[in-house]
């Protein structure tokens, strides 16, 4: 009986090896795993490589794990905010790499590392310093930069509901770069708020099909002052 529901993040992320790549899902803060990340921390990998799109809010969530110093690099469009104030301390000091992709590009080498792509020629960053040594070519008229997919160890994303075979739904803004993440890694670790019966999903509703997905974690949610509310593991 296929049964992807973990008792725990811990015994969901036990195994994550030094050096690995790991692709969190989110976008600013929509969508981000946070208890993932915690359990991440926790686990103690390091020499990490990191794929978001931002590069940490405040001192919370990808942040808290950027403070550990275990990761060796991050490859995200928008590395600098107002709050990125742990990312933009360690890259001054030398501490971690940067690889700066565009928000597009971002999401297609994702994409393409889940279809099988081995490479594709995409417009944006020709002529600039993102473009760096890579191959060029000018098609129908057009210059075009070569560019490779990102394939990752580990993803770690937020969904909404989810069965016990895997097949997950998001919640609005939060499904971001979950599905294309999914896709591109060898294992993939997703919390849900609820846990549908099989069959409970409309298969016409489900983002994530469930053979992308290793793993899913139910995680509560508790209402705070604000009205709001907050993840809990």
């Amino acid at each position: 009986m296929i049964d992807k529901i973990a008792p725990s993040i811990a015994e969901a992320l036990a195994g994550v090896q030094d050096g690995a790549t790991v692709l969190i899902g989110g976008f600013g803060t929509a969508g981000i795993p946070n208890e993932l990340i915690d359990g991440l921390i926790a686990q103690g990998a390091r020499g990490l490589t990191v794929v978001n799109n931002n590069a940490g809010n405040g001192d919370t969530g990808l942040a808290a794990l950027l403070a550990t110093g275990r990761v060796r690099k991050i490859i995200c469009s928008f590395p600098r905010q107002v709050d990125s104030h742990v990312f933009d301390a360690l890259y001054r000091s030398g501490r971690i790499e940067l690889e700066l992709v565009p928000q597009g590009n971002l999401a297609e080498r994702l994409r393409a590392a889940g279809a099988g792509i081995g490479a594709f020629f995409c417009p944006t960053g020709y002529g600039t310093e993102l473009a760096g040594d890579r191959e060029t070519r000018v098609i129908d008229g057009r210059p075009y930069v070569l560019e490779y997919p990102i394939h990752g160890d580990l993803a770690l994303i937020k969904a909404e509901r989810g069965d016990r075979w895997g097949n997950l739904t998001y919640r609005k803004a939060a499904r971001n770069f979950g599905p294309v993440m999914a896709m591109a890694a060898k294992k993939t670790v997703a919390t849900v708020h609820e846990i549908a019966e099989l069959g409970a999903l409309d298969p016409e509703a489900i983002v994530t099909p469930g053979i992308f997905v290793s793993q899913i974690v139910k995680i509560d949610r508790v209402a705070t002052q604000a009205g709001g509310f907050r993840k809990t593991a």
